[in-house]
């Protein structure tokens, strides 16, 4: 009987310690599995965070800074700082494109979260998020194909800068916008602006430019011929001489025209505008064949070459 209870008690004494072992290794693995847990949160709330995503944008890992804040955001949808940062990573990646469609999604989506930013809250900030509205309108404005956004990027570019913000790109940008919506006075007036700051053979030719649609022709060689005399920019020389010439046909002086034509020539045998400058020469001196076979000369380089093919269809 004594051998019996002994037993019972043996086994009952083992079937605790099993349970006992059992316990322990659940509450091992809970706590463990809870640990993990922790970690993943405690990793994910660092990487949630602002220091992270001041990190990258020091770094300039846009990519990293564009898809944290997408996270970000599906928490805290209103935030102005991640909108900033949003909108900012947003344009930077748009610029760097190569496929223009990608680079639309891009700047759509930097115009969304800048516009938002504005909205949200007041900061002392809002100047430079204006001026960089301003540069995503103008972006928009190179890659859209029909309609035009540079009236959007004047507002913002004159916003930024009554508020206080202070670039000096901001003069040339306006004389661009101003130029994209025919705005000729306007563009002079500031591509001048920005001549004062900083001189350029880009803004030599773009205020030449802009005197030449004023039919101020003048002033617009006066520039035009620093740009030819001074520039090692071979387009911008090329691009200068092809008005010089076209304002010496608009003033009858055809031997200056033909000088400007063919030294462009000279330099770029497939400059379809300077055929068709030629032709117009020889128009004016009564040889329609001579002019002809240059405009014919002008749609070889340029198929679609309106002056050209208007001259061929009305000869």
């Amino acid at each position: 009987m004594h051998y019996y209870n002994s037993y019972d008690r043996r086994k009952k004494q083992k079937s605790i310690f099993i349970c006992v072992v059992i316990i322990v290794l659940i509450a091992a693995f809970i706590a463990g599995l809870s640990i993990r847990v922790l970690a993943k949160r405690k990793e994910i709330s660092k990487e949630l965070s602002f220091e992270h995503l001041e990190e990258m944008w020091n770094l300039e890992d846009y990519e990293g800074v564009y898809a944290q804040t997408e996270r970000m955001l599906e928490e805290k949808p209103i935030q102005q700082s991640i909108l900033v940062y949003r909108g900012y990573s947003a344009f930077y990646l748009a610029v760097s494109q190569t496929d223009t469609s990608a680079a639309l999604a891009y700047i759509e989506d930097a115009i969304n979260a800048l516009r938002l930013s504005l909205i949200s809250n007041y900061s002392k900030s809002k100047p430079q998020i204006q001026y960089m509205l301003a540069r995503a309108y103008f972006q928009k404005n190179i890659f859209a194909t029909y309609n035009c956004y540079a009236d959007l990027a004047i507002k913002y570019f004159t916003l930024a800068k009554k508020d206080g913000y202070d670039s000096s790109d901001i003069p040339e940008y306006l004389g661009l916008s101003y130029a994209a919506l025919n705005m000729t006075d306007e563009s002079i007036s500031a591509f001048t602006e920005a001549l004062n700051i900083r001189e350029s053979d880009k803004l030599l030719h773009a205020i030449g430019e802009q005197y030449y649609k004023s039919l101020d022709f003048s002033k617009s060689k006066q520039y035009l011929f620093r740009v030819v005399s001074e520039s090692n920019d071979d387009i911008l020389v090329l691009k200068s001489r092809n008005i010089l010439g076209k304002i010496y046909l608009e003033e009858n002086n055809l031997f200056d025209a033909k000088r400007e034509f063919d030294a462009i020539l000279a330099k770029d045998a497939n400059y379809a505008d300077a055929y068709y400058g030629l032709g117009i020469i020889y128009e004016k001196q009564g040889d329609s064949t001579k002019a002809r076979s240059e405009w014919r000369k002008a749609l070889r380089v340029q198929v679609n070459h309106p002056g050209a093919l208007q001259k061929l269809n009305n000869s």
